[in-house]
């Protein structure tokens, strides 16, 4: 029940705390949208968890198929810690509805309603050139987008 008290996370321990997410995306070509994801967000290549050296070292740690390959997935994260981590996998079903949870790219900075929005028209065209796609235009508000594998995603001006 959402109200109840003991149903909040941490609640048990006196204190409520926020969750902390990872976004994950299912794709044919993991390190296509990888590459994309860390020119769009500005992260970088997670390392493997402690005590692993390398990605590959931590999978081997898992009873994988033999036809599973490091390059059959990416884990990205912000370099500052602020944002959610990325997991990006591939598998063998393709994409086939629009998403129903998608990102909105916040462009930072200030000034009128006309300087935000060439922000966003020049971060639109960035990502176009990283491999996006525009898929509509709000005139002055926001831009639908879609990665190099269709899902969709927003570029908007910060709230702040």
């Amino acid at each position: 029940m959402a109200g109840d008290p003991g149903s909040v996370r941490g609640a048990q321990y006196g204190h409520t705390m926020a969750a902390n997410i990872d976004l994950t995306f299912d794709c044919a070509d993991a390190q296509l949208l990888a590459g994309f994801w860390k020119t769009a967000l500005g992260y970088i290549d997670e390392p493997p968890p402690a005590p692993y050296k390398t990605r590959a070292e931590w999978l081997a740690q898992f009873d994988l198929p033999e036809d599973d390959a490091e390059d059959d997935a990416a884990w990205l994260c912000d370099p500052d810690g602020a944002g959610p981590r990325l997991s990006i996998l591939t598998v063998p079903e393709p994409k086939t509805v629009k998403n129903r949870l998608h990102i909105d790219i916040r462009v930072p900075g200030h000034g009128g309603p006309d300087e935000r929005w060439e922000r966003i028209r020049a971060e639109s065209e960035r990502l176009v050139a990283a491999g996006g796609s525009v898929l509509g235009v709000v005139d002055g508000h926001h831009i639908v987008m879609a990665d190099p594998e269709g899902n969709e995603f927003c570029v908007a001006a910060a709230a702040r």
